[in-house]
């Protein structure tokens, strides 16, 4: 009889290794190895292995050419052509990050940090979807209870046309001798149903002749909390919704298995088995994962390759705003985002972002700049602000709030090497606002000019736009998607956009400065002397 075997399994890559190391020697990660006993297959089990086909034909046999024939693949032009109807998930933003809606039978994961609201939207989904599908919310982390906590909080499944009772006048208000819990009154009504069933020999009630009234959307959201992979298993068959959250895929286990929920292996079998359910029940479901302290998600990589759409929830825990963002979607356009705001009843949608992430400019401040940064197919308008100051120690600090760190550096080395500004001495700090990630090379030229009108203390014209990449020599380089950014820029009422030399666009109604060194941005951005109050932009 075969014994089992203690392996090592990295749980960032899924390498496996015979004895413990302190560093992984695929990925160099450190303290990222953990013990699993790996079980011996059953002896029952039958392998496929050349020695059959080679007993079917033998050494020495007359070789006999047949044409090749397919055993189970078949040919690209025999699938049908059928159109993939998405499902609408009730919020628009989500929606375009899936790329136009819930495709059924997919995988979606989402990830995040604790307390960043996964748990709220999905909720707040499901009560959408509830409206015309049946709807399976298995809570891993909470009982019962307190999902029926949080949903009343987020007013999921209270009906809208009915007022709710009115609170005592006096203020004590005393528990109603009729509370009872609600998984008890389900299963009393399942075997009431059962009994009135024409198989127990009664007969159906006579029909009221009042009006029949339309079933709550409540009736199809069904609630499971449950940690147990099997059991979650036979619910889904047995109530085959058309959606299935689970809330979280780090805390459900296999039994099969010795390992403690959340390991490698307990991720990888789990995900993978719900996964052929899904696939076979055509479900959709939308998977909550953990993240680590460096802000991917917890759990093998082989997690992210096994759904089909992999979503990051971010966002400042300072701030209201939420950003969905898309970083895998097998079934539209990665990088996409959708943004929320964080209300005293739930998330709700932000329809334009651009206001959000755009300052004042009523208020003239030097050192403030206006860029557009494109998340996906999303543009998006964004303000940037920097700061400079003669440095207190003797080493300059350099700070950024939602700009790349090494982006800003080369920004500064081109601007003191191309330009002549001494920056070398003086601290800078640039931050954009809402503190919206603005990683893309088009924001460039918004914060070298940002950097210098703070250098000068001057005062950028509000209504100009600024897109373009910094190359190492000076020169101001192409970008992409140009027309959606002026568009975008018109929309929102500015007059002026400093682009790069060389792209023609549209005419938008917008005066366009094309430019060709980063010197001639800031000669047409910068006035040469410091606007007073009786100046109009």
């Amino acid at each position: 009889m075969a014994k089992s075997r203690t392996l090592y399994v990295c749980h960032e890559c899924g390498a496996e290794f015979p004895q413990y190391f302190g560093r992984c020697s695929a990925c160099h990660a450190w303290n990222s190895l953990e013990e699993q006993v790996e079980q011996p297959p059953p002896t029952s089990l039958q392998r496929f292995s050349w020695s059959n086909l080679s007993a079917e034909h033998p050494e020495g046999s007359p070789e006999v050419t047949k044409p090749g024939q397919p055993r189970s693949s078949f040919r690209l032009s025999q699938i049908s052509d059928q159109s993939q109807s998405r499902m609408p998930s009730g919020y628009g933003e989500l929606d375009r990050v899936l790329g136009g809606g819930i495709v059924p039978g997919s995988l979606v994961l989402i990830g995040g940090e604790p307390g960043i609201g996964k748990s709220t939207l999905l909720l707040q989904v499901a009560n959408r979807l509830s409206h015309s599908s049946r709807v399976l919310y298995v809570s891993a982390e909470e009982s019962g209870q307190q999902v029926k906590l949080r949903s009343q909080r987020l007013g999921v499944g209270v009906d809208e046309e009915t007022d709710p009772s009115p609170e005592p006048e006096n203020g004590n208000s005393q528990p109603s001798a009729t509370t009872v819990d609600p998984f008890s009154e389900q299963l009393k009504g399942r075997r009431q149903k059962k009994s009135n069933s024409p198989e127990n020999g009664q007969k159906n009630p006579p029909p009221k002749s009042e009006s029949v009234t339309p079933q709550h959307h409540e009736d199809n959201l069904y609630l499971l909390p449950e940690t147990d992979l099997e059991v979650i298993l036979r619910e889904l068959e047995s109530l085959k919704p058309q959606l299935a959250v689970i809330d979280s895929i780090q805390t459900i286990y296999f039994a099969s298995l010795t390992s403690a929920p959340g390991s490698v292996a307990q991720v990888r079998e789990c995900t993978s088995a719900l996964m052929q359910v899904a696939k076979r029940e055509n479900i959709t479901l939308l998977i909550v994962g953990h993240v680590t302290k460096d802000g991917g998600i917890a759990g093998p990589r082989v997690l992210e390759h096994l759904v089909d759409t992999v979503l990051y929830f971010e966002g400042d825990r300072f701030a209201s705003h939420r950003l969905l963002r898309s970083m895998k979607n097998r079934f539209g356009a990665t990088h996409e985002i959708g943004v929320f705001e964080m209300v005293a009843h739930g998330l709700k949608e932000v329809s334009n972002p651009s206001e959000l992430f755009l300052g004042n400019r009523d208020e003239f401040a030097p050192g403030t700049s206006t860029v557009v940064a494109l998340e996906g197919t999303r543009p998006i308008v964004v303000e940037i602000q920097a700061l400079v100051s003669p440095a207190s120690y003797g080493s300059a600090r350099r700070a950024t709030t939602g700009v790349d760190s090494s982006r800003l550096l080369q920004i500064l080395a081109v601007l003191e090497k191309r330009v002549g500004i001494p920056l070398s001495k003086l601290d800078a700090y640039v931050a954009s606002v809402g503190g919206l990630k603005v990683e893309e090379p088009a924001a460039d030229l918004g914060i070298a000019i940002a950097i210098v009108a703070s250098f000068r203390d001057r005062v950028v014209d509000p209504r100009t736009i600024l897109i373009g990449e910094i190359g190492l020599g000076g020169q101001v380089r192409p970008v992409s998607q140009l027309e959606l950014r002026l568009r975008e820029a018109a929309k929102l009422g500015f007059k002026r956009a400093i682009i790069p030399r060389g792209q023609s666009p549209a005419d938008l109604g917008l005066q366009i400065l094309p430019v060709g060194k980063v010197i001639d941005a800031i000669i047409a951005s910068i006035p040469a002397q410091p606007p007073t109050l009786n100046d109009e932009f």
